[in-house]
């Protein structure tokens, strides 16, 4: 269960274009499918190598996505309030490739586990079928950031400089 009400969670969502066809009634039925955790600032909330049993909501706060070559720790990314963390490793049940910890200031989830994903599917299909459209945004979001991420890298490795 999760602290926000139904009314909270709809005008979460509403706010950061999750899930948006969404009834008031059909967000109180996803509620009892959530759960809420909080994460201290550098707390790891998944470990890179891990395959996901959950996917999260940032409802507060960032989530630092960093990377271990096996000597040296770099921060690749952030996820701020709004996003959707761990959707790859949960779908396609491969180990994560980078570390989720939680932000300077700590961060709060909204944790959708594989357990109740899996019932959500057979229970509330329509809500189901909502936050895998969500995912799939999400995902197309990380490839659009990534592919300008990797031109102007090349711009700038190629002597063009930084636009």
């Amino acid at each position: 269960m999760i602290n926000m009400s139904a009314e909270e969670l709809l005008t979460f969502f509403k706010e950061h274009n999750i899930c948006e066809s969404l009834t008031i009634g059909e967000v109180e039925k996803l509620t009892h499918y959530l759960l809420e955790k909080s994460y201290e600032d550098g707390e790891v909330i998944s470990d890179a190598g891990e395959i996901g049993d959950f996917l999260a909501y940032v409802i507060e706060g960032k989530v630092k996505l960093t990377s271990n070559d096996g000597q040296d720790t770099t921060e690749v990314g952030k996820q701020s309030e709004g996003t959707l963390v761990g959707e790859m490793s949960f779908f396609d049940r491969k180990p994560r490739n980078l570390r989720l910890t939680a932000g300077k200031k700590g961060v709060k989830c909204l944790l959708l586990t594989r357990p109740m994903y899996d019932r959500l599917k057979v229970e509330e299909p329509f809500i189901a079928v909502n936050i895998l459209e969500n995912a799939i945004v999400s995902l197309d979001n990380l490839v659009r950031h990534m592919g300008d991420d990797i031109s102007a890298l090349g711009h700038y490795m190629h002597g063009f400089g930084k636009h």
